[in-house]
């Protein structure tokens, strides 16, 4: 019996040995697809580790084979999910699943991150209320610590030392940006008069001082994220940080802290739109770069419903092509185990990723054009420090919208982004800002004089350049009216800014009081020459409008006021208003990246879909100062036929799935 106790554990040992790491974890700098775990441990989880097995993880790596996992560590509540000696853990710990998952993703050389909840700690306040941010009423915060109390570095910190200290690669830090508000605490206050001056306490948006405030807090929280990076840094140089959501479309600023990575969790609805909007923000920062999509949907009301693999791939299409990494999340149980029937779904997305890696990952965008994120028109009408929840982008998302359902590549580009390089993209469009920075709106002009075109939408945003419109400008109405082309009006609610145009200056549809034609009001769009380049502009609001309610209208005036714009985009495609287009260069070779947006993405009762239906036949036309030798449909190396006369490579797609990459060789 000893004997073959012995051998038994011979075997195991042996077993143990083999399974010993084949490769080096990626850094997240390399690291191209990852899973997410969390659950966010509470007071009433007493049996965390209870289920969870080595051979649980085992399988889920050996089947999915992602470069990187992240599990829960501490959640909005406070409570962590493993037997921390610094902070707060109420479960008896059948096992420690932070250990336990780290020695499995060692033994397959996968890198291992933490979800750990930074600003919002519940329960580091219940048990220290003088570390919280205190509201404008003058009440303790029951979830947001103060940025200038002791929590940093009397918690914060400390734990995150702690789970350096398991070997673990990086934290993945949530709640921190998007759950900061401004802080009425004495230190606060104090730190705001000395820094600015200002003596008077503003309360809300409209408040003299307010602004001031909230640009206060920001750097505030610039500062909080910078320390707590810099700390872990000097501990443990190799611990990689990322504060979710910083400098990506929550913060419009140039990266100026130390993090090692971008990333952000899309909208658990709606999430292939969310993540073509996302990923323009983060591509353009200079950072290694991921986003999350959710593995299911939810209106954030505790009811779940998983997505199938289909519609998580038509997610990952729109970051993959845009250059970034990837990763998919999934609930772990109460606790902390892995759901192993959900492992099919992430095999399916792993497969798709892996297919498109070569082609996608680290590509770069071919200039073409430039939506405008102006940090400067994004203060003006935010109330809030990061959380941009009420409206502020909606503006910015439907011309996206407009844009890429009109097939047009498009990137968004902050002030810092096209600063001094605005000459190398033919088209930038201003979305709607009221505001915009004087210097930067003289170098949008001067761009346009030199050469470049320059579309300005809304009846706000065009009064920055009235001067070069080529028009008159004349009153402005409210109220319902009609827009279009001829025969083809939609109602909408904007304000119209009327105008005739000049000589020279062309117009585009038209605005009418009514849905009858014979009420005409004025042209909709103006299109004139400025200097060697152009300037055009809408003199309504339909970005915002489309958000609200998407018509064909709407989008096709867009459409035909571009196509006088912008006559000669580098890729036109024909067959589908839904496929979306982006164009990349990676190894000196050009990838025209095809994207099936097929599926009832904005309606908010539809949380799962699986008929996402192919699309074609497809002809794609591609301007191209030579012939290319030849054309592959990627993943699968498809040759495709094509001809190439004056100029423009022209390719017939039969059919286009979820997404296609066409490689001009």
């Amino acid at each position: 019996m000893r004997r073959r106790t012995l051998l038994c554990v011979s075997l195991l040992l042996s077993g143990i040995a083999t399974a010993q790491p084949t490769k080096t974890p990626l850094r997240r700098a390399d690291s191209f697809f990852g899973l997410h775990f969390d659950f966010h441990a509470g007071i009433n989880d007493k049996s965390i580790g209870q289920t969870l097995t080595d051979g649980m993880v085992d399988t889920l790596l050996r089947r999915v084979k992602p470069d990187f996992i992240q599990v829960d560590s501490k959640g909005h509540s406070g409570v962590t999910s493993y037997p921390t000696k610094v902070g707060h853990a109420y479960s008896n710990f059948t096992k420690d699943p932070l250990r336990l998952f780290r020695d499995v993703t060692r033994r397959h050389g996968v890198a291992l991150y933490v979800h750990h909840s930074g600003v919002w700690d519940s329960e580091a306040l219940r048990k220290n209320p003088q570390w919280a941010r205190i509201t404008p009423d003058d009440k303790f915060d029951d979830r947001n610590t103060s940025l200038f109390g002791p929590y940093a570095d009397s918690l914060l910190i400390p734990q995150l030392k702690e789970i350096s200290d398991y070997g673990v690669d990086g934290v993945w830090v949530d709640g921190d940006c998007w759950a900061v508000q401004p802080d009425y605490s004495p230190a606060a206050l104090a730190a705001f008069r000395k820094e600015t001056g200002i003596q008077e306490v503003p309360h809300k948006k409209g408040d003299p001082y307010f602004d001031d405030l909230l640009e206060f807090n920001r750097k505030a929280f610039r500062r909080y994220v910078g320390h707590y990076v810099d700390e872990l840094h000097r501990y443990k140089p190799g611990f990689q940080v990322a504060s979710n959501w910083a400098f990506s479309s929550f913060i419009p600023e140039p990266v100026d802290v130390n993090v090692d990575f971008i990333s952000g969790d899309l909208s658990a609805t709606n999430g292939a739109n969310s993540a073509a909007f996302e990923a323009r923000c983060i591509a353009p920062q200079g950072k290694p770069w991921d986003l999350m999509a959710w593995g299911f949907s939810s209106n954030y009301d505790g009811v779940h419903s998983p997505k199938p693999a289909r519609q998580l791939c038509q997610e990952a299409a729109q970051v993959i092509s845009m250059g970034g990494g990837f990763q998919a999340y999934y609930t772990q149980n109460r606790d902390a185990s892995i759901k192993l029937w959900e492992v099919q779904v992430m095999e399916e997305l792993a497969r798709f990723c892996r297919a498109r890696q070569a082609y996608c990952y680290k590509a770069t965008p071919v200039p073409q054009v430039a939506l405008l994120y102006s940090t400067t028109g994004y203060k003006h009408v935010t109330p809030n420090v990061y959380r941009p929840w009420n409206g502020e982008h909606n503006a910015m998302r439907g011309i996206l919208d407009l844009l890429l359902y009109n097939q047009l590549p498009t990137e968004i580009l902050m002030e810092h982004h096209l600063k001094g390089r605005m000459q190398q993209y033919p088209l930038i469009v201003i979305p709607e800002w009221a505001s915009l920075d004087p210097a930067f709106r003289d170098e949008l002009l001067q761009y346009a004089r030199n050469g470049g075109t320059l579309l300005v939408v809304g009846s706000d945003a065009l009064q920055h350049f009235r001067e070069s419109l080529g028009v008159r400008i004349g009153a402005s109405t409210t109220g319902t009216s009609y827009i279009g082309l001829p025969n083809q009006i939609t109602g909408t609610a904007s304000a119209y800014q009327s105008f005739t145009p000049l000589e020279g200056t062309r117009t585009i549809g038209g605005v009418y009081r009514t849905g009858d034609m014979r009420n005409y009001q004025g042209p909709a769009a103006s299109v004139a020459p400025l200097g060697k380049g152009r300037i055009a502009a809408v003199y309504l609001n339909l970005g915002d409008q489309y958000q609200k309610r998407e018509t064909v209208q709407i989008r096709n005036l867009f459409a035909a006021l571009v196509r006088e714009a912008f006559p000669n985009p580098m890729v036109q495609v024909e067959g589908s208003r839904k496929v979306h287009v982006a164009v990349n260069r990676k190894d000196s070779r050009l990838l025209v990246n095809l994207i099936n947006m097929s599926g009832s993405h904005a309606n908010k009762a539809v949380h799962t879909i699986d008929d996402i239906e192919s699309v074609g036949p497809l002809q794609i036309s591609i301007r191209s100062a030579q012939r290319p030798k030849r054309i592959l449909v990627q993943p699968g190396n498809q040759p495709a036929s094509f001809t190439y006369q004056s100029g423009i490579i022209s390719v017939k797609i039969p059919k286009l799935d979820i997404h296609s990459i066409l490689q001009v060789d």
